[in-house]
């Protein structure tokens, strides 16, 4: 019995904030789940600067579609794999190409968020412009945002979310992509925070 009250009394305590530390987990789980916006697009008012982070479903003809209504001057494309040219992604998101290419740049140095942010941050620079309008998919717009906010601090940066039709945000939890995509982009997220955090 004094040989069970001790182990109880050494393992009681990690087990407690191992549980505490779940809880925890799981309630920023449901918060970001269920703040994922679930409509695309928000603010109507034009930017410098159209801003697509390639690797979601429609979001460079979203891209497009904006740059087409003079919501920027300036489509930027970061994060296109080496070798791939203007003509081709757009024969590839479905679109013709069109008058529109003059405005649209590509960025072929990112290979992740981080680098999205920061490619876009020296592109941006470059010409002198101090606001966006960020087009990237609903689930990884919170990460992208802190992303760019560290990057990127001066600038004004409008999100723009794309939903796509794969993701079910509805009852989220029940369905394993879905889930398996929002608890991967939970812990970049958290990661992501963390440093930021460490960086302040």
């Amino acid at each position: 019995m004094i040989l069970v009250q001790r182990v109880a009394r050494v393992l009681l305590p990690p087990v407690i904030l191992a549980g505490l530390a779940l809880a925890a987990w799981l309630t920023g789980l449901i918060w970001f789940a269920q703040t994922i916006p679930r409509e695309e697009g928000w603010a109507d008012r034009a930017t410098d600067a159209i801003v697509v982070l390639t690797g979601g479903s429609d979001r460079i003809a979203t891209g497009v579609q904006l740059l087409s209504e003079g919501l920027g001057r300036t489509l930027f494309v970061s994060g296109v794999h080496q070798g791939v040219e203007l003509r081709e992604m757009l024969r590839a998101s479905r679109l013709e190409p069109s008058t529109l290419e003059c405005c649209i740049v590509l960025g072929y140095q990112a290979g992740d968020t981080v680098g999205n942010a920061a490619e876009t941050a020296a592109w941006m620079r470059s010409r002198h412009y101090s606001s966006l309008r960020l087009v990237t998919s609903n689930y990884h717009m919170r990460r992208s945002l802190l992303e760019f906010s560290i990057a990127l601090p001066e600038a004004d940066v409008v999100p723009h979310p794309v939903a796509p039709n794969a993701v079910r945000l509805a009852d989220w939890w029940r369905w394993p992509g879905t889930l398996a995509l929002i608890v991967n982009e939970y812990n970049k997220y958290l990661f992501a925070l963390a440093r930021y955090t460490l960086r302040g």
